[in-house]
């Protein structure tokens, strides 16, 4: 997995610089310092062979068979093909009983001011979004576009294969800690989570495990679909980001986006009481 750090590569989140993608705009910070929306290409998504055509999930199968055009090829977005509003979500995790220690920096050096936060059935932050680009290299994500690029993740695919954060939707945890321990919480490899930014909500999984006392990362594909600027040295969300994670779910195989998905939107639904 990647430490990050502002001034060596060995000590916390992800650096936030005012880099730019191939063909995207520039980045600019509001007077929030919230990152612009980041809105991709037709065919800057890699392929996703498990996901259905009808949620127009990047490089889904057509009737036929084959492969979509580029101009069919489209970013997925979860925030339209799911039943639970981003505002529900937000509503259910407007109270925090800490169930951590101590409370987590968002970056090196920023003062630690994130507590994970508690319920029967979840556990949830807000925090920022530091881009996670670890794993299989990529299009996008590679040692020649990130200086901390790492081949490896904390878990791995069904195959054995390294997970492709340019693919898959993942959020980063904690590594367990005197301050707090994901495992004693029933989250663990391929845990389900709802992430919201703004009115958009994205399905993802646990993929990879940071420093014990940052919080706040995520990868490649999950920040493409929530509309945040990918871009693993100059993208992210400065704050805004919610994490849900629901206890002892998972999603089967852990790289499948589909399963995510629609175990997500089912639990999302129970966790606002709409079940």
């Amino acid at each position: 997995m990647r430490v990050r750090s502002l001034m060596t590569a060995a000590a916390g989140a992800a650096l936030i610089a005012p880099a730019a993608l191939p063909g995207a705009a520039p980045v600019t910070l509001d007077a929030g310092h919230e990152r612009a929306a980041y809105t991709p290409e037709a065919g800057d998504a890699p392929d996703a062979p498990d996901a259905p055509a009808l949620l127009g999930m990047p490089g889904a199968l057509g009737a036929s068979g084959g492969r979509e055009s580029r101009e069919q090829r489209k970013p997925l977005e979860p925030w339209r093909t799911g039943e639970v509003r981003a505002a529900e979500l937000l509503a259910a995790v407007r109270d925090c009983a800490p169930v951590s220690r101590g409370r987590f920096r968002s970056d090196d050096g920023e003062p630690a001011d994130i507590e994970v936060c508690g319920r029967r059935d979840a556990v949830f932050w807000k925090a920022d979004m530091d881009i996670d680009c670890d794993g299989r290299p990529g299009r996008h994500c590679n040692a020649r576009t990130d200086p901390l690029f790492s081949e490896n993740t904390a878990y791995q695919q069904s195959d054995g294969r390294q997970l492709s954060a340019e693919r898959l939707p993942y959020v980063v945890v904690p590594a367990p800690s005197r301050r707090w321990n994901h495992r004693k919480h029933d989250v663990r490899r391929g845990t389900v989570a709802a992430v919201v930014h703004g009115d958009r909500v994205g399905y993802a999984v646990v993929g990879d495990i940071g420093p014990d006392d940052i919080i706040g990362e995520a990868s490649y594909a999950l920040a493409r679909d929530l509309g945040i600027r990918p871009d693993p040295t100059g993208g992210g969300a400065a704050s805004g980001v919610t994490y849900i994670l629901f206890k002892d779910s998972g999603a089967s195989p852990i790289e499948s986006r589909r399963a995510a998905a629609a175990q997500g939107e089912k639990l999302a639904r129970e966790f606002v009481g709409r079940s």
